[in-house]
C-alpha cells in the first residue's frame, strides 16, 4: 500500500485510541522541575534566564493589567515551541499541524481578550469597529468590515500556525524523497539536494520557534487592545 505525503499529518492511534494526547503531555516531561536550592545547575539556570527574558519581552507592550497573563502566555510559548521542535525529529507526529488543535488554542484565548474588553471598557472596545473621522456614508460598511476582521483573528492565528508547519514538513519530505531517488541515478545532484535539505531543516527550526513566538505575540497584542 502506497502512502501519500499527507499521511504524516494523520493522528496515530493505538488500539483505536488517538495518541495525540500522549504527544501533548510529552513537552512537560522534558523540562526539569525548579529546585528549592539557592544554586541551580546550568540547565535550570539557562531555562530560568530564557523564561525571564521572554516574559520581559512579552510584557513590554502590556500595561499592568495584562501582567496577570504572563504565566499563561509564557507557558503557551514553551508548549508550542516544544511541540514544533519535537515534530522535526524523524518518525514523530506534530500536533500543531492539526487545524482543530490550533483553533482550540486560538479561539478561547481570543474570546477571552474580547470578553475582557467588553467587560472593562465596552465603549473603547466597540470604538475599534469604527475609526474616528469616518464619513457618514461609510459607517455601515466599515462596521461590517471591522466586525468580520475581528472574527477572522482566531482563524488567522490557527491557519497561520498550521500552514507554516505543514508546508515546511511537506517540503522536507519532498526534497528528502527527491534526494533518495536521485542518489543511484545522479549522485552529484543528490548531494546538492541533500545540502538543500540540510539548509531547509535549519530554516524549519527557525520557523518552528518563530511561529510559536508570533502566535503568543499576536494574542498579547489583542489583549493590549482590550485592557
Amino acid at each position: 500500500m502506497m502512502l501519500s505525503f499527507f499521511d504524516q499529518f494523520a493522528s496515530p492511534t493505538f488500539l483505536g485510541i488517538p495518541l495525540i494526547t500522549l504527544a501533548l503531555t510529552l513537552p512537560w516531561i522534558l523540562y526539569p522541575s525548579p529546585s528549592s536550592r539557592w544554586l541551580n545547575n546550568r540547565l535550570l539556570t539557562l531555562q530560568g534566564w530564557f523564561i525571564n527574558r521572554f516574559t520581559q519581552q512579552l510584557l513590554l507592550p502590556l500595561n499592568v493589567g495584562g501582567h496577570k497573563w504572563a504565566v499563561m502566555l509564557t507557558s503557551l510559548m514553551l508548549f508550542l515551541i516544544t511541540l514544533n521542535m519535537l515534530g522535526l525529529l524523524p518518525y514523530t507526529f506534530t500536533p500543531t499541524t492539526q487545524l482543530s488543535m490550533n483553533m482550540a488554542l486560538a479561539v478561547p484565548l481570543w474570546l477571552a481578550t474580547v470578553i475582557i474588553g467588553m467587560r472593562n471598557q465596552p465603549t473603547h472596545a466597540l470604538g475599534h469597529l469604527l475609526p474616528e473621522g469616518t464619513p457618514t456614508l461609510l459607517i455601515p460598511v466599515l462596521i461590517i468590515i471591522e466586525t468580520i476582521s475581528l472574527f477572522i483573528r482566531p482563524l488567522a492565528l490557527g491557519v497561520r500556525l498550521t500552514a507554516n508547519l505543514t508546508a515546511g514538513h511537506l517540503l522536507i519530505q519532498l526534497i528528502a524523497t527527491a534526494a533518495f531517488v536521485l542518489l543511484p541515478l545522479m549522485p552529484t545532484v543528490a548531494v546538492l539536494t541533500a545540502t538543500l535539505l540540510f539548509l531547509l531543516t535549519l530554516l524549519e527550526v527557525a520557523v518552528a520557534m518563530i511561529q510559536a513566538y508570533v502566535f503568543v505575540l499576536l494574542i498579547s497584542l489583542y489583549l493590549q487592545e482590550n485592557i
